[in-house]
């Protein structure tokens, strides 16, 4: 069982980074792929970013590549995702995940339900 807790969510205007965190429990941490997602009102929720169990592999949806970075601390039990050049667009509730060693070979995923683990969300909000 792992549990995943966010933070780092806010009120920013457009243009403005934030760093999101994502500490999980556990001592396996380096077991497990991880992916950050979000929600905006009335819409699905999106893959935004997705890391390999080393961190090595990344992956980023068009809408914030160049401007998202994810990364992670495995000693630490921690991914981030760093945020710049925030846009109203990015407003939405944004989840970090993950995904259980499997025997697929994926370096990482970007499915909702590839992933084991969610977190409760934090709120980003980018006024313009």
């Amino acid at each position: 069982q792992v549990q995943l807790v966010e933070s780092g969510g806010g009120l920013v205007q457009a243009g403005g980074s934030l760093r999101l965190s994502c500490a999980a429990s556990g001592r396996t941490f380096n077991d497990y792929a991880m992916g950050w997602f979000r929600q905006a009102p009335g819409k699905e929720r999106e893959i935004v970013a997705a890391i390999s169990r080393g961190g090595g592999v990344t992956y980023y949806a068009d809408s914030v590549k160049g401007r998202f970075t994810i990364s992670r601390d495995n000693a630490k039990n921690t991914v981030y995702l760093q945020m710049n050049s925030l846009k109203p667009e990015d407003t939405a509730v944004y989840y970090c995940a993950a995904k259980r060693r499997d025997s697929s070979g994926s370096y990482y995923y970007t499915r909702l339900g590839d992933y084991d683990y969610w977190g409760q969300g934090t709120q980003v909000t980018v006024s313009s």
